[in-house]
């Protein structure tokens, strides 16, 4: 019993603010905080983007908040295409009346999300160092046009020209892929003429777009600023990685490649140089140095408590050795991506929250589909999609 009541404590919003772990979001706000419900999150690839769906999937499921979820099933917007906003499940049927939160993979077009989404939302998204991204990209895409006939990245870049061809399909994966996400022609290099002046337009317009850019190398740090902007509690924004890949395919780059793809991917390194430094004026601005370590570690004593509680042997495991296959995450490419075994000696509640927080995105999103969308679910359970 002692147990139970000990997990319930640590599961409950009011044992964090009891316990010093989190400290009400108008403590550090003021009394005009609010929690924010209408937001808009660009899913960028590679980036722990799959970690802040998660949360958000979390945040919405526990309050009840409608998603702008893919029509007919889909896992994605129907990227690689501009989004539009018929792609959106319940606007050509009119049958949700209000969408809270939009967050799965699109290319963004904000005159055409701003017809599904409410006018106060708030956009976000996340940016990682396109050197360990492209390492990651052409692990994970390796079946690509572009990659297929390559035997290791520095062949690629080496006579990228040669491999990449942006008129064939998927192939932008191989190529500013950041730049292309948010809406942007990716076809640029270190050598283009024009690209002070796409870089100028393309940073302009993020600026203009987006209430806050985080960066992946620092995501513990971005989720404390996350949380600030959405006036949310430390509980609401812990987790644990989603749609990482194990370390025995990571490989480790020379400083001659890392160059290459600098140059290769010019658009998004410098993209990615702007936004890193405007993070931490953020953080200095909003927050300070001190505090953010000191939320920093807050956070992380949260996410231990947490692990210990749910995970078993604490942390990430290969997919063959996951044994519940709800909790297995897609595999793709040449990656492993890891997932998660829960503990077995925890009741349903605490195991309902802990599935939560391991959810792959596809179980999740399919999930969430199917509450909000019972009936066409049905009809598509039974033709067998």
């Amino acid at each position: 019993l002692y147990k139970q009541y000990v997990l319930f404590l640590l599961f409950h919003p009011t044992f964090f603010l009891a316990a010093g772990l989190i400290k009400s979001p108008s403590v550090h706000q003021g009394d005009t905080c609010r929690p924010q419900s209408h937001i808009v999150f660009l899913k960028t690839h590679k980036t722990a983007s799959s970690t802040i769906l998660n949360i958000l999937y979390r945040y919405g499921e526990s309050r009840n908040r409608t998603f702008a979820l893919p029509l007919n099933k889909h896992s994605q917007l129907f990227y690689p295409f501009f989004f539009t906003s018929h792609f959106v499940e319940g606007i050509n049927s009119r049958s949700v009346q209000e969408f809270h939160i939009m967050c799965n993979h699109m290319r963004f077009r904000k005159s055409e999300v701003e017809k599904v989404m409410p006018g106060d939302s708030f956009y976000f998204s996340i940016l990682r160092n396109p050197v360990a991204m492209m390492e990651s990209i052409f692990i994970y895409y390796k079946s690509i046009p572009a990659f297929q006939k390559t035997p290791s990245l520095n062949d690629f870049l080496n006579d990228c020209w040669t491999h990449y061809n942006s008129s064939v399909p998927n192939n932008h994966y191989a190529h500013n892929i950041l730049a292309f996400d948010f809406g942007f022609n990716n076809d640029v290099t270190a050598d283009s003429e024009d690209l002070e002046e796409r870089v100028s337009r393309a940073i302009g317009t993020i600026e203009r777009d987006f209430h806050l850019i985080l960066i992946s190398e620092y995501f513990d740090e971005s989720m404390i600023l996350l949380r600030r902007a959405l006036c949310w509690s430390l509980e609401d924004i812990v987790s644990f990685k989603l749609n990482s890949r194990s370390e025995q395919t990571r490989r480790q780059l020379s400083p001659e490649t890392a160059e290459m793809i600098k140059r290769w991917n010019a658009l998004d390194w410098r993209i990615y140089l702007h936004f890193n430094s405007t993070f931490w004026h953020k953080v200095d601005t909003l927050i300070g140095r001190e505090q953010m370590k000191k939320d920093v570690t807050e956070l992380r004593e949260l996410q231990t408590k947490l692990a210990n509680t749910c995970l078993k042997d604490g942390g990430a495991v290969d997919p063959s050795k996951i044994k519940d296959t709800g909790l297995k995450p897609f595999q793709y490419g040449a990656a492993i991506i890891q997932g998660y075994n829960l503990n077995t000696d925890i009741d349903e509640d605490t195991k309902t929250r802990c599935q939560r927080l391991v959810t792959p995105e596809l179980q999740y999103t399919d999930r969430l589909y199917t509450q909000q969308f019972p009936e066409l679910s049905a009809k598509f359970l039974q033709s067998g999609i």
